[in-house]
Protein backbone atom coordinates (compact mmCIF):
# COMPACT_ATOMS: atom_id res chain seq x y z
CA UNK A 1 0.00 0.00 0.00
CA UNK A 2 1.51 3.52 -1.27
CA UNK A 3 1.78 5.96 2.29
CA UNK A 4 2.05 8.80 0.08
CA UNK A 5 0.47 11.97 1.10
CA UNK A 6 -1.90 13.37 -1.82
CA UNK A 7 -0.43 15.84 -3.54
CA UNK A 8 -3.01 19.00 -3.00
CA UNK A 9 -1.81 18.04 0.68
CA UNK A 10 1.68 18.13 0.26
CA UNK A 11 1.89 21.08 -1.70
CA UNK A 12 -0.30 23.10 1.00
CA UNK A 13 2.11 21.94 3.46
CA UNK A 14 5.57 22.92 1.65
CA UNK A 15 3.93 26.41 1.53
CA UNK A 16 2.60 26.56 4.82
CA UNK A 17 6.20 25.56 6.06
CA UNK A 18 7.81 28.00 4.04
CA UNK A 19 5.76 30.75 4.60
CA UNK A 20 6.04 30.54 8.63
CA UNK A 21 9.94 31.16 8.11
CA UNK A 22 9.45 34.39 6.43
CA UNK A 23 9.40 33.32 2.35
CA UNK A 24 6.72 32.71 0.22
CA UNK A 25 4.88 29.72 -1.64
CA UNK A 26 2.66 29.75 -5.02
CA UNK A 27 1.32 26.95 -7.29
CA UNK A 28 1.89 27.93 -10.48
CA UNK A 29 0.30 24.86 -12.16
CA UNK A 30 -2.49 22.53 -10.47
CA UNK A 31 -2.16 18.49 -10.97
CA UNK A 32 -4.12 15.82 -10.24
CA UNK A 33 -5.21 16.75 -6.81
CA UNK A 34 -4.60 13.24 -4.86
CA UNK A 35 -2.07 11.05 -7.21
CA UNK A 36 -0.20 14.09 -9.16
CA UNK A 37 3.28 14.56 -9.26
CA UNK A 38 5.37 17.76 -8.14
CA UNK A 39 7.71 19.65 -9.32
CA UNK A 40 9.08 22.20 -7.04
CA UNK A 41 10.66 25.03 -8.17
CA UNK A 42 13.41 27.45 -5.98
CA UNK A 43 14.32 30.78 -5.79
CA UNK A 44 15.63 33.27 -4.16
CA UNK A 45 14.60 37.08 -3.48
CA UNK A 46 12.93 36.46 -7.39
CA UNK A 47 16.22 34.92 -8.88
CA UNK A 48 18.06 31.98 -9.65
CA UNK A 49 15.18 29.78 -10.43
CA UNK A 50 15.96 25.84 -10.18
CA UNK A 51 13.75 22.71 -10.71
CA UNK A 52 13.64 19.91 -8.78
CA UNK A 53 11.50 16.47 -9.71
CA UNK A 54 11.31 13.35 -7.64
CA UNK A 55 13.13 10.57 -9.74
CA UNK A 56 12.89 7.30 -8.95
CA UNK A 57 16.03 5.45 -7.75
CA UNK A 58 17.54 1.84 -7.94
CA UNK A 59 16.45 0.68 -4.64
CA UNK A 60 12.93 1.89 -5.42
CA UNK A 61 12.73 5.55 -3.34
CA UNK A 62 12.23 8.54 -5.36
CA UNK A 63 14.53 11.64 -4.48
CA UNK A 64 14.45 15.13 -5.33
CA UNK A 65 16.69 15.75 -8.14
CA UNK A 66 18.08 19.11 -9.76
CA UNK A 67 16.34 19.12 -13.10
CA UNK A 68 17.08 22.49 -14.32
CA UNK A 69 18.78 25.73 -13.66
CA UNK A 70 17.88 29.04 -14.68
CA UNK A 71 20.31 30.58 -17.17
CA UNK A 72 20.35 34.40 -16.42
CA UNK A 73 21.22 34.99 -20.01
CA UNK A 74 18.12 33.48 -20.95
CA UNK A 75 15.78 33.41 -18.56
CA UNK A 76 12.71 32.36 -20.58
CA UNK A 77 14.28 29.22 -21.51
CA UNK A 78 13.16 28.35 -18.08
CA UNK A 79 9.21 29.18 -18.23
CA UNK A 80 9.36 27.24 -21.69
CA UNK A 81 10.68 24.15 -19.42
CA UNK A 82 7.91 24.71 -17.06
CA UNK A 83 5.10 24.95 -19.52
CA UNK A 84 6.36 22.04 -21.86
CA UNK A 85 6.68 19.54 -18.44
CA UNK A 86 3.04 21.21 -17.52
CA UNK A 87 2.26 19.85 -21.11
CA UNK A 88 3.83 16.62 -20.68
CA UNK A 89 1.93 15.76 -17.98
CA UNK A 90 -1.63 17.20 -16.98
CA UNK A 91 -1.11 15.10 -13.43
CA UNK A 92 1.89 17.68 -12.61
CA UNK A 93 1.45 20.09 -9.95
CA UNK A 94 4.53 22.92 -10.04
CA UNK A 95 4.94 25.02 -7.05
CA UNK A 96 7.22 27.93 -6.71
CA UNK A 97 8.67 28.21 -2.96
CA UNK A 98 10.79 31.84 -2.91
CA UNK A 99 13.07 31.52 0.30
CA UNK A 100 16.85 31.37 0.90
CA UNK A 101 18.31 27.30 1.35
CA UNK A 102 14.92 26.63 -0.06
CA UNK A 103 16.39 23.02 -0.76
CA UNK A 104 15.86 22.29 3.01
CA UNK A 105 12.49 22.01 2.66
CA UNK A 106 12.23 19.27 -0.08
CA UNK A 107 15.77 17.76 1.37
CA UNK A 108 17.07 17.32 -2.03
CA UNK A 109 20.57 15.34 -2.24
Amino acid sequence: MDARLPAHMEVSALIRRVESEGGFGMVLSKGERDAGTLMIVLVERGRDSRAYERMPQLDGTRKWTLSRTQDPENPWEFSDFLERRGQQDPDLWIVELDIADGVRFIEAE
